[in-house]
């Protein structure tokens, strides 16, 4: 196996930071610093990052159902509580695909597979994410338009976004939205930008992986087959 695989597959990194780290000369092997990128690992040697011997996972994938109520991380220094106060044990050592914020709820990837981890968040891969929000208001011909054409959020960050009204009257709108963006609470902002509250927001599908057969706080292993086509999927995407 090449060593960035190697590294990778370990959960450490993606497959691109292990290369980093070997040209920073803090990755070896049985001891000897390594500097070459193509260089293989055999069976037997043994593999150091900084001097912490890494090791070859076994690739888990999960999907989950976050509640509200709960931050996407191992650990909090507010006390706040976290996903992986629901999760097994087996899980704890996952690493979610993107986040949700404490308010939003919906379709969480976890995994130790850094290489997926890399091509589902990396800002060149346009990875649709889609949503169901409602907001407290009747949304506009000329707001989703906006929202289209794109918002900027903040300087020199602009944010796009597809929309579908599913309903709405006088006092809310429930809208599907799909984003190609990974920026930090993106739908949330753009509807303060317009003038409008997010009342609810769920995620139900991150690439080709749905929130399908799951309930709020559940969590499922992703069948390999469907890893195989979110992997075959990706490929075509790039």
């Amino acid at each position: 196996m090449r060593l960035n695989k190697y590294i990778a597959s370990s959960g450490l990194c993606s497959r691109r930071k292990a290369d980093e780290l070997i040209e920073q000369g803090v990755v070896s092997i049985n001891g000897k610093t390594v500097n070459e990128l193509g260089f293989w690992v055999r069976t037997k040697d043994k593999v150091s990052v900084n001097g912490q011997l890494v090791r070859p996972a076994k690739a888990l994938y999960y999907k989950f159902y976050k509640p509200a109520g709960y931050i996407t991380t191992s650990d909090d220094e507010k006390g706040r509580k976290t996903i992986y106060d629901l999760l097994p044990e087996i899980m704890l050592g996952l690493k979610p695909v993107g986040r949700l914020d404490k308010d939003s709820t919906g379709l969480l990837i976890l995994t130790n597979d850094g290489d997926l981890i890399n091509e589902l968040t990396h800002p060149s891969v346009k990875v649709p994410k889609t949503y169901i929000v409602t907001i407290d208001s009747r949304i506009r011909k000329h707001q989703l338009e906006q929202m289209a054409a794109g918002i900027e959020i903040e300087p020199g960050k602009t944010a796009y976004a597809d929309v579908m009204v599913l309903e709405a009257d006088n006092k809310h709108t429930m809208m599907q939205i799909t984003l190609y963006q990974g920026m930090n609470r993106q739908i949330r902002r753009m509807f303060e930008h317009l003038g409008a509250e997010v009342k609810s927001l769920k995620r139900i599908k991150h690439a080709t992986i749905t929130i399908d057969g799951l309930k709020r706080g559940e969590f499922k292993p992703i069948k390999p087959r469907q890893i195989k086509e979110l992997k075959q999927w990706l490929e075509k995407l790039q």
